[in-house]
């Protein structure tokens, strides 16, 4: 973990003392999700939150999740989920980028690890989050995979693309995602308290969240998540985030 985490992501219980003047620096962070709405709803808070302190937020969405409408077809979910994912991407504050899979087709491939190293060579991020390891949806475990290793893979001279090699990440976070709770803990606490409001228009812009596609209560659920991961730490709401148990070290120069 480099220097810049305590400002980049506010109250946390994980903490690197930082020098004053690297607190200042704007940062840009890239929330890549399987489908349109999966970082929305999990990350999207955060996202409002860093962009009301100046950083820079980009979604890639690496399908619409256009499979999921039993009454319209793929074709015709996706020209409205990709209407959905700009309306709310706009709420944000963040930018969107679209990539060019299918929903339950995300190939775990060589292809797209080349496909999201290029993104992240383009945004530049110094942090990236995405999808926990474990999953019952094979689009989600897949994303974790392919994010993992495009990370490396973007810093690599040997792998080309269209964009010049990045190395800057500074750390990966997998978001808490009721689809893939096996194993997660929530180690990374963030106060989004100042956002909540923003962020519940922001994912309302989803028709899947605001009710008649899915027996899942979308709102209900990741709404109650966060003013419970808030109630944790004190404040109103709060999204909660894991690392690699690598990542899990806590370095202090003196007691906080």
């Amino acid at each position: 973990m480099r220097n810049g985490f305590w400002r980049a992501l506010g109250t946390a219980c994980l903490l690197v003392i930082c020098e004053p003047a690297v607190w200042a620096q704007h940062q840009t962070i890239l929330a890549i999700g399987a489908h349109a709405a999966d970082m929305d709803l999990t990350a999207g808070a955060l996202l409002a939150h860093q962009k009301k302190l100046g950083d820079r937020v980009v979604l890639l969405h690496m399908t619409l999740g256009e499979a999921g409408d039993p009454n319209l077809s793929p074709q015709q979910y996706a020209v409205q989920k990709r209407r959905e994912a700009e309306a709310a991407a706009k709420d944000l504050g963040a930018e969107v980028i679209i990539g060019p899979y299918h929903d339950a087709m995300l190939p775990n491939d060589e292809e797209a690890r080349r496909y999201v190293a290029d993104v992240i060579r383009q945004v530049k991020p110094t942090y990236v989050i995405t999808h926990w390891k474990n999953s019952f949806h094979k689009d989600h475990r897949n994303t974790h995979l392919i994010v993992v290793d495009a990370v490396l893979m973007a810093g690599l001279e040997a792998v080309k693309t269209a964009h010049e090699p990045y190395s800057g990440v500074r750390q990966i976070y997998y978001a808490e995602n009721w689809e893939d709770d096996q194993g997660f803990q929530p180690y990374v606490y963030v106060d989004t308290s100042d956002v909540f409001d923003q962020w519940k228009k922001a994912v309302r812009e989803y028709q899947m969240v605001r009710g008649g596609i899915s027996p899942f209560h979308y709102f209900d659920f990741y709404t109650s998540l966060e003013q419970m991961r808030g109630a944790l730490i004190g404040k109103k709401c709060a999204v909660a985030m894991d690392v690699d148990d690598s990542a899990k070290r806590l370095v202090l120069e003196k007691l906080p």
